[in-house]
């Protein structure tokens, strides 16, 4: 019988601590809410993006791993001054072939206007 009424005893301290625990711990939080972390050193908007940039940055952790909006941010970013990168590159890289194209082809610039062509370097003149 003494086990009984230590076994009640000990449930209603129990019951009583918890509710007031959940009544009188109501009024302040003891954790406060803490904003979400963002992105600190986005990549810059007024210029292209370096190595240096993409060394340096550094995206925020989330409940699960990084946030996917920030990572798809970065990753569109990137992707987007790649593509334009390789489009300059293939513009340069066509205009350099016309420019030289025209130079093997094109008029001989150390001969004066009033001589004829001649044979060039190698070659025999076949008249």
């Amino acid at each position: 019988m003494r086990v009984f009424w230590f076994l009640l005893l000990t449930m209603v301290v129990v019951v009583a601590a918890v509710t007031l625990a959940v009544v009188g711990g109501g009024g302040s939080p003891v954790l406060q809410d803490v904003p979400p972390e963002r992105l600190v050193d986005p990549l810059p908007a007024t210029r292209p993006v370096g190595r240096a940039d993409v060394e340096a940055l550094r995206l925020p952790m989330a409940a699960r791993g990084y946030r996917m909006v920030d990572v798809d941010e970065a990753l569109d970013r990137l992707g987007a001054e790649l593509a334009e990168r390789d489009a300059r590159i293939a513009e340069l890289e066509s205009a350099l072939a016309g420019a030289q194209a025209t130079a093997v082809n094109g008029p001989d610039l150390f001969k004066r206007p009033d001589q004829e062509p001649g044979p060039y370097p190698g070659e025999e003149d076949q008249r």
